[in-house]
């Protein structure tokens, strides 16, 4: 499963459309900076990167004021702050361009799609859709260089326990032989056409086209492959949907199926479901599915009304836990479902 550290970080990626220009750093930040790269060289070595690509990188690096200002300005959020209705954000993330984008992307790949679907269990359109809400079908996958990036956010301090390991990932790359170029992404370390953190490259990046690369930079087939392998090992259940939409009547005792749980992890994401029902105790309840179908009667799904009582809710499944796994957003998750079936 992605670690809380992957769902924190991808929390906070956001793709620059404007390219950084260096810019130089005061004298005795500079001094600090190599003093911290240097000190990465027992770490570095331990996961068996060369210092021969150390020496190669650490002299060009100088600190990113950008990054830091971005990093310092992202938008918080405390536990009990108020969360917007979701409608607003669907009908920005599952419109009609980017469904139409999708459903070209989906043609162009049936074959591989189906291939991978076919040894992964993951949906063909759940591939595409995270593709589409990751860079957008590949047309913009950020501009900040990885490495400046991460070695100046963890240099800065504030959150080095979760740059620092991203950071590490980026060289062991560069050593394993990923060209410096392609190590372009978000300011936060996000990459390629899945938008990837190094260290979940590292972990599952897949070749996709048997040339004996894993390139999620410029081959949709490595970038589909690999974003059905993290779905797997996020424990994604073949044949078994995302969520179903519902009507929930005006009668329902909505604490009578309150979660008993406290959660550890994206509480503000998790304390919003319900506790887990089969769909048979559902409809029993009353809940009445969009499409008019229901799952299988043993399918567990936990309910979820994003925008309050007397909206469209959805009954969630397992599977959508993976996708929050990929984002830990409710608004997110259900988006990408949304987008995978309007899609297919």
């Amino acid at each position: 499963m992605r670690s809380t550290v992957f769902s924190l970080l991808l929390g906070l990626v956001g793709v620059a459309a404007v390219a950084v220009v260096p810019s130089a750093a005061p004298a005795q930040d500079s001094t600090d900076f190599r003093a911290y790269l240097e000190s990465l060289r027992p770490k570095a070595r331990a996961m068996g990167i060369r210092d021969a690509t150390l020496d190669s990188v650490f002299p060009t690096l100088t600190p990113n004021p950008r990054v830091i200002a971005l990093d310092q300005t992202q938008p918080g959020g405390g536990a009990y702050s108020p969360i917007p209705n979701f409608e607003p954000y669907r009908r920005q993330h599952v419109d009609a361009a980017r469904i139409s984008r999708g459903r070209i992307a989906y043609q162009a790949n049936r074959a591989r799609l189906a291939r991978i679907e076919a040894e992964t269990g993951v949906p063909e359109e759940i591939m595409v859709a995270i593709y589409g809400h990751e860079t957008n079908y590949g047309s913009y996958t950020g501009d900040f260089d990885l490495i400046r990036s991460l070695a100046t956010l963890a240099h800065e301090g504030r959150r080095r326990a979760l740059f620092e390991p991203e950071l590490l990932a980026t060289l062991k790359m560069l050593d394993n032989g990923v060209p410096r170029s392609r190590l372009i992404g978000s300011w936060a370390g996000a990459t390629g056409y899945p938008q990837f953190l190094p260290s979940v490259y590292l972990r599952l990046a897949k070749d996709g086209d048997g040339d004996g690369r894993a390139d999620i930079w410029t081959s949709e087939a490595d970038a589909l492959a690999s974003i059905a392998n993290y779905f797997v090992q996020a424990g994604w259940r073949r044949g078994q949907p995302w969520g179903v939409a519902v009507s929930v009547p005006s009668s329902f005792d909505r604490a009578s199926v309150a979660a008993k749980t406290n959660p550890a992890r994206c509480p503000r994401v998790f304390n919003r479901h319900s506790r887990w029902l089969t769909m048979a105790e559902w409809r029993k309840l009353g809940m009445f599915p969009a499409s008019g179908i229901w799952p299988a009667d043993t399918m567990m799904a936990t309910l979820l009304e994003p925008d309050g009582p007397g909206k469209t809710a959805y009954l969630l499944t397992g599977n959508y836990r993976a996708i929050l796994d990929y984002n830990c957003s409710n608004f997110y998750a259900l988006s990408v479902g949304l987008l995978a079936d309007a899609v297919k």
